[in-house]
């Protein structure tokens, strides 16, 4: 993937990637299906509510993240770029404030790469997002693969 989206610096990015042993075609519709994404979407224990899922570039994705033992968390975003089945970004409206792209490559018949880049404004917005971030993304990607084992195309 060569296009970059959002240049930034490396003290301004967390950067997560995975290769799970699935098509390209089903990682995409399990990050573009509501009914998919809402099962697997945030870190283990969590929940969610889509109210607003409208993927098109400019539309609006809203949704609680609901904490497994307390706590709802309001997000809104919205797309910046959709290119099926290898790129999705779109810019956080709720805080924290970051931007994110998400890749998809072919490995081989069966893999994908996904790499998933949160983009900050500063290193400091970054710093106090990357001490939690980091492991919770890698349960997003354990609850993705999940997800991933009980669809179909």
């Amino acid at each position: 993937m060569s296009k970059i989206l959002f240049p930034t610096t490396p003290d301004c990015e967390i950067v997560s990637s995975r290769i799970v042993n699935f098509p390209i075609e089903l990682v995409f519709k399990a990050w573009t299906d509501p009914d998919h994404l809402k099962n697997w979407w945030g870190p283990n224990g969590f929940t969610n509510t889509f109210n607003e899922f409208d993927l098109r570039v400019g539309g609006k994705w809203d949704f609680i993240m609901h904490g497994p033992e307390q706590g709802h968390y309001h997000n809104q975003a919205e797309f910046v770029a959709i290119e099926k089945p290898t790129l999705i970004a779109w810019k956080r409206h709720s805080q924290p404030l970051f931007k994110v792209v998400a890749t998809f490559e072919i490995v081989a018949e069966q893999q994908t790469k996904v790499l998933f880049r949160m983009v900050f404004d500063t290193a400091r917005e970054c710093d106090k997002v990357k001490k939690f971030a980091v492991d919770k993304n890698e349960e997003n990607f354990d609850r993705l693969e999940a997800e991933l084992s009980k669809m179909k195309l």
